[in-house]
């Protein structure tokens, strides 16, 4: 509350309040005594002291019930149960999250802007206490907060030191007058709400606390408060010029005459570049409490170039000394030689190289601790990002971390570094150009710039987030280029193209895409219908912040996107929405674990699985998109040139690095089965070049009866800081022309003699071991029995359906006037059989027609069965809709003791029509369980595609075998397909006594949502729909398959 009883107002919903008695922002520094410490690290520093740990904390729903004095000395809160620091209270059992999407939680009064509910607005009271070390004596100490949602009161030793909101970037403040000698008591008060809340409507958990890092640091009198380092690289690349801006500030009394500032620039072993020290200038006069600007410059010669391939750091050491030579303080930062340039033509150029951003969004999340990543966990994100040939980030849609952009800078990635601003559900209200906003936007701005921008990772500026545009947002680029000019401006929201740098869209369909691509006038239906004329973005970087949105069963024709990004020069990539399933763990009454998402908290406000949109886990696992993302973003790609003689030209397509870092692992299949293998180096092909090489396979004795395939795998030769030795970095795959896999003929007349009858309510086929039934009602079949066993435990039936995913339902959780009727489900369930036939067709031979009416269908549903003396039979399906379909197959269910799954097609992980690129042709073996996928939202799963044959057996191998004629798509799971339908999350899927199984002709594509065609129901691109009016058929062979 704020503390001047004249004013009315709570600085907690007051625009114009952002802080009280907070230092400017500057960049990420700590001091240090002397180099040798500088150089290792904060840990060396003595001057910095980490506050992390447990506190004393007490909660309550809203200000009123707040605990009024507990910041003064002489209250006892011992009794107050302790939180740890860092953490969001709610994932510690205090209050709830919610997750919305772009709604505002009802505690924020859209009607009463600024207004915040007081009727709900938790207040968080926390205390510690800490003690300064002798040797901080008259120096300068400062407490620095990474980060706290969303706003806070800070006391020392009972007095009030300030005020802060703008929850994702630090708040520092000067305690060095409120300190005692010995223990000092240290009381935050933290708002779960406030008016900066307002601007931070981010599609993401609504968490609150102290969530990130709390430290003081100490600095002596005369302090390099801030610096910036960049560069510029000649126009040959080679050659840089290292610039430095550094601000030294005077906290003292006195006035500072006769210091200097020395740089020293380290190599990766650090070794002294250039001279020591490289730049050294002497400080103009710095009188009391004010602050100089100093600015030097050094030519370097071919030093390396950092790049996400190639991410060379250098250290940069500063040295303030006084007149005597003495140093008063050290500071230090990893810095990257690189040069980021916009071409007329709209490429991106980083060190003269046009760059396809290949990247994701990633909020900060935790499955456990929410916002509060631990650096163990950032680690964990940076390295799959690299295993997956993850190129870029976007900090979707606020700033990271400030440890992220260490590990940016050291692994290799390039950042869109995004301000913390998103008004989605007031976006045509606010900030737009009202000046009451005008403070607290620039302000997030300016944080976020002044203390990331020595990052050479981040290669762009964004504006924030879905929020509109206004006069605001020149302001905030404005005061952005006033500290750093190197860098250019990214907004989304920027439809008429005056403030944003780049044509940045979202969810943009690929044809509308070509279009910018062919820099032809094109019209945008998301979020806004806006047309763009080739004089509105010609010689702008074409990209797309969004694009690929993976919830759940989703990431479909990533390649088509990919062919776009390669074809044309101003259509530099895009960030696939996005990196982590945003939800929680939960345990429930049965110990069963499951992910919690909107709704599962007691938060009646909520959007559902909405934040379920990652290509990993919250737990960081693969979900089976990534593998799709992995292929399609790889940077080496084999071309076949005579694949008889082994013949293939690789292509490297990586900008700085050549491909002396992999050998090849090659392997030659029959059929399926290894017949060849062998390893190989890879020729040091350079940057952007290809190069012709042969694999060494034995051709004499392939025969034309068998399906070959060639596979080439691009392994690491050695560990890196991302991956191990033996990791595959691309892959490729090649069907030779030598031959096909052909079905083996039938012998009919050497097969035993069958019998049928057609009886009133079924057919029986009886063979000397086996008995077919076709059921008349069904017209499927109903029953398979050998030597006795059943295997059909609920006949094999067309199925035109299937459980929607969440690309299949648009976003109709959101808009429920977008619901789609599934048409298909009803067509099962209303196909009626008309007429069967059958007759012998000779004594080994008996063939029965089955005939159904279906509603939507132009044809008739028809099913031929040839049954066979030997107990095979072939099943033909053939069809004509009248409306889009969503599956065109046939489903059973078999005793679970099948439980065994081998296939002949393309896995070995889930893919589906639209997303098999970067699943290859093998022979594969699973579990029924492992086969299936538990996505967060029970739905469509498991399915493989290009199957030649598959297996279910026991663990005696007794069981069915199905063989496509040519091929099938698959899928088997342990439940029925009601049951995936009703369940809202993976605990509630039961196990079931049987397996349902799924031998389809094929699906439609799961495609990439939020397109406009996705809520129109067409997730997917033409291509990869199942389209009306056009007859389909397919059939395969179903038999027992005996030991």
């Amino acid at each position: 509350m704020s503390t001047n009883n004249t004013n009315p107002i709570n600085d907690w919903e007051n625009t114009e309040m952002i802080g009280q008695n907070k230092e400017p922002a500057h960049n990420t520094l700590i001091p240090y005594p002397d180099i040798k410490s500088a150089i290792g690290g904060i840990r060396e520093s003595p001057f910095h002291i980490s506050l992390n740990g447990k506190w004393k904390f007490n909660w309550v729903k809203n200000p009123s019930e707040r605990p009024l004095d507990f910041y003064k000395v002489e209250i006892d809160c011992n009794k107050w149960k302790e939180i740890p620091v860092p953490s969001n209270w709610q994932l510690e059992g205090y209050g709830i999250p919610i997750y919305l999407n772009y709604r505002y939680p009802n505690s924020i009064n859209r009607k009463e802007i600024p207004k915040i509910d007081h009727q709900y607005n938790p207040v968080g009271s926390y205390r510690t206490e800490f003690t300064i070390p002798k040797d901080w004596e008259g120096r300068e100490i400062f407490i620095h907060f990474n980060g706290v949602q969303s706003a806070f009161y800070l006391w020392i030793n009972g007095e009030k030191v300030g005020y802060s909101q703008g929850s994702m970037t630090p708040a520092e403040f000067n305690i060095t007058g409120y300190l005692n000698t010995g223990s000092n008591i240290l009381a935050v008060e933290v708002y779960r709400w406030s008016d900066g809340s307002y601007l931070e409507d981010q599609d993401t958990w609504r968490l609150s606390g102290i969530y990130r890092d709390v430290y003081l640091f100490s600095t002596p009198k005369l302090h390099v408060r801030d610096f910036f380092v960049f560069c510029d690289l000649d126009e040959e690349y080679k050659d840089a010029k290292l610039n430095l801006r550094a601000k030294i500030h005077n906290y003292s009394d006195k006035t500072y005459e006769g210091n200097k500032l020395e740089l020293i620039l380290l190599d990766a072993k650090h070794d002294v570049v250039g001279s020591d020290p490289l730049i050294k200038s002497e400080i103009a006069p710095v009188h009391p409490a004010k602050e100089i600007e100093i600015n030097l410059q050094s030519n370097i010669k071919k030093p390396n170039k950092w790049s996400a391939e190639d991410p060379y750091l250098y250290e940069v050491v500063l040295t303030l000394k006084n007149s005597n030579g003495e140093i008063i303080e050290v500071e230090r930062c990893k810095f990257g030689f690189r040069k980021v340039e916009f071409k007329s033509n709209g490429e991106i150029l980083i060190n003269g190289k046009s760059i396809i951003f290949k990247g994701v969004n990633r909020h900060d999340h935790d499955p456990d601790h929410g916002k509060a990543v631990t650096y163990e966990r950032m680690i964990q994100d940076v390295k799959i990002l690299k295993q997956f040939n993850i190129n870029a980030v976007r900090t979707s849609h606020y700033p990271n971390h400030p440890k992220w952009y260490e590990l940016c800078d050291e692994y290799g990635i390039y950042i869109i570094d995004e301000c913390n601003l998103e008004t989605h559900g007031l976006r045509n209200i606010l900030p737009k150009s009202d000046p009451k906003w005008t403070k607290a936007v620039v302000d997030r701005m300016v944080s976020m710039v002044q203390r990331d921008k020595n990052h050479p990772c981040i290669f762009m500026w964004s504006l924030g987030n879905e929020a509109g545009n206004g006069e605001n947002f020149v302001k905030m680029k404005k005061a952005a280029l006033e500290i750093d000019p190197t860098r250019k401006i990214h907004y989304e929201g920027d439809y008429d193209l005056v403030v944003s740098d780049v044509f940045s869209s979202m969810y943009t369909p690929i044809e509308e895409l070509e279009k910018s691509g062919k820099l032809e006038t094109l019209k945008l239906r998301f979020p806004d219908s806006r047309k763009f004329t080739q004089q509105m973005y010609k010689g702008m970087p074409r990209i797309l912040c969004e694009y690929a949105h993976s919830g759940g069963n989703s990431t479909g024709y990533l390649q088509e996107y990919m062919d776009i990004f390669e074809k044309y020069e101003n259509c530099v990539g895009g960030f696939i929405w996005d990196f982590i399933d945003q939800v929680f763990r939960k345990v429930d009454e049965n110990g069963k674990e499951f992910w919690g998402y909107g709704g599962d908290f007691g938060d009646e406000q909520n959007d559902k699985h909405f934040c379920v949109n990652g290509i990993i886990t919250a737990d960081r696992k693969p979900n089976p998109g990534i593998y799709e993302v992995k292929k399609v973003y790889q940077n080496i790609k084999t071309y076949p040139i005579d694949l008889k003689l082994g013949k293939v030209k690789i292509l490297n397509k990586y900008k700085f690095i050549n491909l002396d870092f992999v050998e090849i692992s090659w392997e030659l299949t029959a059929n399926g089965s290894k017949i060849q293998e062998g390893t190989m180096p890879v020729p040091p092909v350079g940057p952007e070049k290809e190069q012709e090489i042969t694999i060494p396979f034995k051709s004499n004795d392939l025969n034309s009866d068998t399906e070959y395939f060639l596979m080439l795998k691009f392994i690491l030769l050695e560990n890196t800081l991302w991956a191990e030795k033996g990791h595959v970095v691309a892959w490729d795959q090649f069907k030779l022309p030598f031959g096909t896999l052909k079905t083996p003929s039938l012998d009919i007349n050497s097969m035993p003699t069958l019998k049928f009858k057609n009886l009133s309510e079924e057919i029986e086929v009886i063979g000397s071991d086996f008995k077919i039934i076709i059921g008349k009602n069904t017209g499927g079949l109903d029953s398979y029995i050998y030597k006795g066993k059943e295997f059909i435990s609920s006949p094999l039936v067309p199925n035109l359906w299937r459980v929607y995913t969440d690309n299949d339902l648009g976003i109709e959780y959101i808009f429920p006037d977008q619901k789609q009727r599934n048409i298909w489900k009803k067509a099962n369930k209303q196909r009626k059989v008309v007429e069967i036939k059958a007759e012998q067709i000779n004594p080994q031979v008996v063939h029965i027609t089955s005939i159904s009416e279906v509603p939507h269908g132009i044809s008739d549903y028809v099913i031929e069965y040839t049954i066979y003396g030997n107990g095979e039979i072939l099943i033909e399906n053939s069809f004509t809709p009248s409306k889009n379909m969503i599956r065109f197959g046939m489903q059973m269910a078999i005793p679970n003791e099948y439980n065994m799954i081998t296939w002949y097609g393309r896995g070995p992980h889930e893919n589906y029509w639209d997303r098999k690129t970067g699943a290859p042709v093998g022979i594969y073996t699973s579990s029924v369980e492992d086969f299936t996928y538990d996505y967060v939202r029970p739905q469509e799963n498991g399915n493989r595609c290009d199957v030649r044959w598959v297996t279910l057996t026991n663990k005696e191998g007794f069981g069915l075998m199905a063989t496509g004629s040519p091929l099938l798509s698959i899928s088997a799971w342990p439940y029925t397909q009601e049951d995936l339908e009703n369940a809202n999350h993976i605990n509630e899927l039961p196990k079931r006594d049987i397996i349902t199984v799924n031998l389809d002709y094929r699906q439609r594509g799961i495609g990439s949502a939020l397109t406009p065609d996705s809520v129109m129901g067409k997730p997917t691109i033409k291509k990869y729909r199942l389209i009306r009016n056009k007859p389909y058929n397919y059939s395969f062979r179903l038999k027992v398959l005996t030991k």
